[in-house]
Formats: C-alpha cells, sequence, structure tokens
C-alpha cells in the first residue's frame, strides 16, 4: 500500500534556503544609502515628536496638535516600513508592490512635514523647544524629500508602465497534498 507522502520528491517541492540574516540590505528595496536616510528620517522625527511633547503650553493649540500627528505618524510608520524593508519580513506580507508603497508614503510625509512645520512655525508661542521641533521638523522635512529624490533617480516613478520591477514568477511549492491515487475520494 502507497502512502500519500510517496507522490513527493526533490522534483515536486521548491526548497527555500534559509536565511539567518536579520537584515538584507542591499536588496531589491533597499539600499544602504536609503537605508542610512530612512534612520535619519525616524531619528530626526523621534526627536522632533519629543521636542513637541515637552512643549508645555500654548496659545493656539491646533497647529501643535498636527505637527505632533506628523511627527508620531512619521516616526512609527516610517520605522515600520524601514523594518519591513531591512528584513526578510517584507516577504511575509502580502503586499507586492513594496516600490509604490515607499514612493507613495515617502513623498506624502515629506509634504505633510514641510507643511506641519510651516503652520506650526507661524503658529507657535516662540519657546526654545518650539522653534527646536520646527527645526528638527523642516530637518526632517529635507530627509523624506531627499529620499524620494534618491528613490526617482534610481527606480523611476514606480507606477509608471515600463519602471515596474518584474512580477516574482518562481514556482511555488503546491498548497495541497496530492491524493495517492491522483483522483478525489467522493464519499
Amino acid at each position: 500500500m502507497a502512502t500519500t507522502d510517496t507522490v513527493y520528491n526533490t522534483t515536486t517541492t521548491a526548497h527555500e534556503p534559509k536565511s539567518r540574516k536579520w537584515i538584507v540590505v542591499p536588496s531589491e528595496n533597499m539600499d544602504k544609502v536609503r537605508l542610512v536616510i530612512k534612520v535619519i528620517e525616524v531619528l530626526l522625527s523621534l526627536v522632533a515628536f519629543v521636542m513637541e511633547e515637552v512643549v508645555s503650553s500654548c496659545s493656539q493649540c491646533g497647529p501643535l496638535y498636527f505637527f505632533e500627528f506628523v511627527s508620531c505618524t512619521a516616526l512609527l510608520f516610517t520605522l515600520l516600513l524601514l523594518i519591513l524593508l531591512a528584513t526578510p519580513l517584507h516577504q511575509r506580507v502580502g503586499i507586492n508592490s513594496w516600490p509604490t508603497l515607499d514612493f507613495g508614503y515617502t513623498s506624502v510625509m515629506a509634504v505633510l512635514f514641510l507643511l506641519a512645520s510651516i503652520v506650526f512655525a507661524a503658529d507657535s508661542g516662540r519657546t526654545s523647544l518650539e522653534q527646536g521641533a520646527v527645526a528638527f521638523g523642516f530637518l526632517a522635512t529635507v530627509a523624506f524629500f531627499i529620499d524620494s529624490g534618491l528613490f526617482l533617480k534610481n527606480h523611476g516613478i514606480p507606477w509608471r508602465k515600463g519602471n515596474n520591477q518584474q512580477a516574482d514568477n518562481t514556482p511555488r511549492p503546491e498548497s495541497e497534498k496530492l491524493n495517492a491515487n491522483g483522483m478525489d475520494l467522493v464519499n
């Protein structure tokens, strides 16, 4: 009597070598220069967020809250994107177009950080903490714009035809086992 596992051998299953590396840079999604820029974006966003949080009083709090939202969002989502793109975790997430996500997010954050920094600079109380937060906000804005510019220089616009990376056409192992006789059993 044959077992169901005899159908499978080395020709029908794909063996992918498991890498022990936690950080895989350079890769198709991240090179070393952009990794350093993403780390700088996270650090500048963190400093801007912390300095804004230390502000004890505000005359008009709307710009402060908008700056807080943008700096916190930039910090958390850039850190998440950095972790996903610099490690093998991006392969486990069901996103097929990392370049589009990376470029779109980075460009939107650059514009939002610029807007939040301008609004906060215009309506801040002129304390040294507020001015420091604004300065780090503008520095983070520059880092996000540099990141977007480097992406455009190296990869082009990701959603244009011809600029997209080739789809991954490597064969995948079957997700369901075959029956021993090759036919479905009907009860």
